[in-house]
């Protein structure tokens, strides 16, 4: 049998396919084209009356306080969390980068010049190194010199410690007062609409849907703010005490290193 009549029925099959399709799309467009004047005039949809800026036109300066304090708490909040997020994501890299090259070189020193200038360990092991050549004054000799390295090394955690929790206290502070600030602009509005339905002499929905609605945006709010900041809180604290095992690891590695390598010129002599 041959091949050519089976392409020509498919070539065919698939112009009448296209043909329909063209067709029907044609038929749609008329009909949407025909439907189109029956449509109801862009002016005369209904927007939402009690929603955020209904609140902010319509909202004394408490409310628009409060507001403005939630979005300095949200903006603040993921700011901090995304600067968090790069330095210890930075830190974790330079451990990574201690681990592969300070320790597979002949000397403390060789190792330091491995290392980038702005590591953390890097200053680490700068300070161990410096603590070794200061204790050679008189003075500095009642100290063992074990002791000395040790408080030398753990300084320099310290340092990378507390700048490490910077800024995770604003963290919990706005996830622990959001949701209060909130609340605070939701009394604020329950208020007026207490006084708006005692002025009116009545209770009808229109006059309580929107005040109520108005001050649970604020809840809202408050609560939107709010959880992130808790969630990157805690997740960011977490991170800060995985980076900082790799750095009092790496410190107590140092600080033997530095103490037996010390020891050899005196046991020489």
């Amino acid at each position: 049998m041959s091949i050519r009549p089976q392409l020509r029925t498919l070539l065919a099959a698939l112009l009448l396919g296209i043909t329909l399709a063209a067709g029907g799309m044609l038929i749609a467009t008329a009909q949407a084209q025909t439907a189109a004047p029956t449509a109801a005039p862009a002016d005369m949809v209904t927007s939402n009356p009690y929603g955020i800026d209904a609140l902010w036109n319509q909202g004394d300066f408490v409310a628009k306080g409060t507001l403005l304090i939630l979005v300095i708490m949200s903006m603040g909040s993921w700011y901090i969390g995304i600067i968090k997020l790069i330095e210890q994501s930075k830190l974790l890299k330079q451990g990574k980068d201690a681990r592969d090259k300070f320790w597979k070189t002949g000397s403390i020193q060789e190792g330091i010049r491995t290392l980038h200038e702005d590591s953390a360990f890097r200053y680490i092991a700068e300070e161990g190194s410096k603590a070794t050549e200061h204790h050679e004054s008189k003075l500095l000799e009642q100290i063992d010199l074990n002791s000395w390295i040790g408080m030398a090394v753990q300084r320099a955690i310290d340092t990378i410690g507390n700048r490490m929790q910077n800024g995770l206290a604003f963290l919990a502070t706005v996830g622990s007062t959001a949701p209060f600030v909130g609340l605070f602009g939701t009394v604020w509005g329950i208020y007026h609409a207490l006084t708006a339905i005692g002025i009116a002499g009545q209770a009808s929905i229109d006059k309580v849907a929107g005040p109520v609605g108005e001050a649970l945006i604020m809840t809202a709010m408050g609560l939107a703010v709010a959880v992130p900041a808790v969630l990157g809180y805690n997740w960011l604290v977490r991170r800060n005490k995985v980076a900082m095992e790799n750095v009092r690891h790496f410190s107590s590695e140092l600080h033997m290193v530095l103490l037996s390598r010390s020891r050899a010129p005196a046991k020489a002599a």
